[in-house]
């Protein structure tokens, strides 16, 4: 089948149109059929068509002004041998459920390609992801790594439900060490029901710096510290002076704690926090607090959601904005 370029443009006469309607390929036009780039890249790397003066190296390299157009064209030929029909758009490609196309049936992912070196913005992602969301669709990224093999992610808003609250804790007093607070504190002050801190004895517990400033900042314990009181402006600006992260960690911390979750330290697993679900023995979610306008490159994303996995966890990154926290999950499919 014979194909030419105008003005940038690869078009078939109208015999193109059994391509469209067997496959789902182009976009139909009065009088033929208009193939967007990795379209006709496939189509001439697998023998389907002919543009005089091209071939597939050639045509590739036309298109590669665009940066991704390797990377998109491994992706859509992935799809396509896999038995999806793919069209551009509104993302980087609308992929149709098995044996669906064009016309007589739904697309059920919207696409973005990115390489493993790409810095993800995470207000883009929750604004895409929502997008995809309002379409009714599941929200997909393909990476693709230097090598040129794919991991594919689904991405989604994870909307966490208000759990049953738990009793509140006496007020305790305690002491600093350094930036470490020891509360006075018996097994029948709801601090252990509430899984506060680590027991040093029958009648003190030791708190990680997150908890210390929380339980400062909610009135519960009062600090005392060579004779003087602890107020929470102070302890918070303490302990940032070791941990740069402690805004985006102590935001996230309290918002969690407000819908009746349990977070802990998530060191042991390379994270902020690690959360529990009422009196569960085991974390379910690794949480990544994410300050407003931070991003993360796509090889980190892949580490945490491998780590996330590995010990049967969901990962979520929580994205800070100024209208409240997003949390996102990254997981990895196969399609």
């Amino acid at each position: 089948m014979k194909a030419r370029i105008e003005d940038g443009k690869v078009l078939l006469g109208s015999e193109g149109y059994a391509l469209y309607e067997q496959s789902g390929l182009g976009r139909p036009l009065k009088d033929g059929l208009r193939l967007s780039p990795v379209e006709a890249l496939y189509l001439i790397y697998r023998g389907r068509i002919e543009i005089p003066d091209y071939d597939f190296d050639s045509l590739l390299t036309k298109f590669s002004e665009d940066a991704h157009m390797l990377r998109s064209f491994m992706v859509y030929r992935d799809l396509r041998e896999r038995g999806y029909v793919v069209q551009t758009g509104p993302h980087d490609f609308r992929i149709f459920r098995r044996g669906e196309k064009p016309g007589k049936g739904e697309s059920q992912y919207m696409l973005r390609v990115l390489s493993e070196r790409d810095l993800i913005d995470f207000t883009v992602v929750r604004d895409e992801v929502q997008t995809t969301l309002h379409m009714r669709k599941q929200h997909v990224l393909a990476v693709v790594d230097d090598e040129f093999e794919i991991t594919y992610y689904e991405v989604k808003i994870q909307k966490l439900p208000s759990l049953e609250a738990k009793p509140v804790p006496s007020p305790s007093t305690g002491i600093l060490s350094s930036i470490s607070a020891i509360i006075n504190s018996g097994t029948d002050s709801g601090y252990d029901q509430a899984f506060y801190g680590k027991r040093l004895d029958e009648s003190r517990i030791v708190l990680a710096t997150v908890e210390t400033a929380y339980l400062l900042e909610q009135g519960l314990i009062t600090l005392d510290q060579e004779g003087k009181g602890m107020n929470p402006e102070t302890y918070l600006s303490m302990i940032k002076s070791s941990d740069p992260e402690m805004d985006q960690k102590i935001a996230v911390y309290r918002h969690l704690r407000s819908l009746n979750y349990i977070p802990k330290t998530g060191y042991k697993f390379g994270h902020h926090l690690r959360a529990y679900i009422g009196n569960k023995i085991h974390s379910e979610m690794l949480i990544q607090a994410i300050g407003q306008g931070e991003t993360l490159p796509m090889n980190s994303i892949s580490r945490s959601v491998r780590m996330a996995h590995s010990v049967k966890k969901k990962m979520l990154f929580a994205s800070i904005h100024a209208e409240g926290i997003v949390y996102i999950e990254f997981a990895r499919i196969k399609l």
